[in-house]
C-alpha cells in the first residue's frame, strides 16, 4: 500500500559523504533531514574552517523550534563576518525538515568550503518528486498536499493567518496545476476529452481558501492560542 505522506528520502552525493567523514564530527548524520535541522552539525562543520567564529559550546543540540532558530541565527551572524551566504530557502527548508532541503544545503556548504563544484539539482523542497513516482490513484488529494507541504513548525515560526493562507493557496495552486498536466498527458485515464482537459483558470478565485482541514485554516486557531 502506498503512503503519500512519506516522501522518499534523498541522499548526499558520495564525495560529500566522504568529506563529512574526514571532519570527525561528534556524530555522523544517518538521517540528513533530521540531523541537520537544528543547525548544530552545520556549526560544527564550519568550526573546522572558522574556529574563532564558531564556538560549539554556544550551540544547543536540542530539537525544539526555538533551539533551531537560535542556532541558525548564530550561524548566520558568524557567516556574515566571513562574507558567506547560504541559500535562505534551503536554510528554512532544513529547519522545517522539507524534502531535499538539508541535502541541498550541505552540498552548497561543501562547495563553499572545498571549492569543489558538484552538480546540484534545482531546489524544489516539496514532495512533488515523490508524488510523481506514485500511481495516479495513490497520489495526494488537494488537502493532503497542503498537509504534506506546510509543516507545523512553519506555522509556529510565522503564525500570521494571512501568511499561512497564502502558503496554502500556493501549494493548492501547484497541486491543481499538476493535476491539470496529468489530465493533458493521460486523458484516457481520467476519461476526459483532451480539448476540455485544461480549464482557463485551474484555480478559481476563492476556492483555494476553502480546502477542508488545511494547516492554513487551522492556523487561525493556532495563532490565537499563541
Amino acid at each position: 500500500m502506498f503512503n503519500s505522506q512519506r516522501p522518499e528520502r534523498k541522499t548526499l552525493q558520495r564525495e560529500v559523504l566522504k568529506w563529512l567523514q574526514t571532519l570527525n564530527l561528534s556524530f555522523y548524520p544517518k538521517n540528513v533531514r533530521r540531523d541537520f535541522s537544528n543547525g548544530y552539525l552545520v556549526a560544527e562543520i564550519f568550526s573546522h574552517y572558522f574556529s574563532e567564529e564558531f564556538s560549539l559550546h554556544s550551540y544547543d543540540k536540542g530539537t525544539s523550534l526555538s533551539v533551531k532558530q537560535r542556532n541558525w541565527s548564530q550561524i548566520e551572524r558568524s557567516l556574515q563576518k566571513q562574507n558567506v551566504v547560504l541559500m535562505k530557502e534551503a536554510v528554512d527548508g532544513t529547519i522545517h525538515c522539507k524534502p531535499g532541503a538539508a541535502e541541498y544545503l550541505v552540498q552548497q556548504i561543501y562547495t563553499i568550503l572545498t571549492d569543489h563544484s558538484i552538480q546540484n539539482q534545482d531546489p524544489d523542497f516539496t514532495d512533488r518528486e515523490y508524488q510523481d513516482t506514485l500511481p495516479a490513484l495513490a497520489r495526494s488529494t488537494a488537502c493532503q498536499a497542503i498537509k504534506n507541504n506546510l509543516t507545523g513548525t512553519e506555522i509556529m515560526a510565522k503564525p500570521d493567518i494571512n501568511t499561512n493562507q497564502r502558503r496554502a493557496a500556493a501549494i493548492l495552486r501547484r497541486h491543481l496545476e499538476g493535476r491539470t498536466a496529468d489530465r493533458l498527458l493521460n486523458p484516457g485515464r481520467f476519461k476526459v476529452n483532451p480539448s476540455h482537459a485544461a480549464p482557463k483558470n485551474p484555480v478559481p478565485a476563492g476556492e483555494d481558501e476553502d480546502c477542508c482541514d488545511s494547516p492554513a485554516s487551522r492556523s487561525e486557531h493556532h495563532a490565537s492560542s499563541l
